[in-house]
């Protein structure tokens, strides 16, 4: 009966070659799923903070320094690679 364990552990060879197989077919695809998610959580930022902004009088210095943020950051992006 102890051997369950052991032919349980049977079906990771097997696993582990799907999940090679599901990184070299998805890896073309990660660099849209990343700028994806980054432009998401801009996103979720921008709009957490912006409303925020509003209440206290200050909307447009928060959209423009996000503005401003987001393009130093694409520039040292750029610059530095």
């Amino acid at each position: 009966m102890s051997w369950y364990g052991q032919l349980s552990g049977m079906v990771e060879p097997l696993a582990g070659l799907l999940g090679a197989v599901a990184v070299v077919l998805a890896e073309p695809l990660l660099p849209y799923a990343l700028a994806f998610a980054a432009g998401a959580m801009v996103y979720v930022v921008v709009d957490d903070i912006i409303p925020e902004a509003q209440v206290s009088g200050n909307g447009k210095l928060a959209s423009w320094t996000a503005i401003l943020g987001f393009i130093v950051m694409m520039s040292l992006d750029v610059g530095l690679g």
